[in-house]
């Protein structure tokens, strides 16, 4: 599991994050799970990745407190 989840985490993009973070939720993969919201912390990544249709799935995938995050993470960033 953890061969696979350093695997995915080098293949980390704006049209890949969320589903990559709704697995990463779903099969408690911390590696992958962490790799993906350091991504999104990244300045422009959020925002771009919510511009993709795939965001949806994040909204139905993750566990409320981390779309809770994400949300902050993107309300800050609309800010800044």
């Amino acid at each position: 599991k953890l061969i696979c989840e350093e695997e995915l985490c080098g293949h980390i993009g704006v049209q890949s994050v969320a589903a990559m973070l709704a697995l990463a939720e779903q099969n408690s993969c911390r590696v992958l799970k962490e790799a993906c919201t350091g991504f999104l912390s990244e300045p422009g990544n959020l925002k771009a990745a919510m511009a993709t249709g795939d965001f949806e799935q994040l909204k139905t995938g993750c566990h409320p407190a981390l779309m809770e995050l994400l949300m902050k993470q993107y309300i800050a960033a609309i800010e800044a």
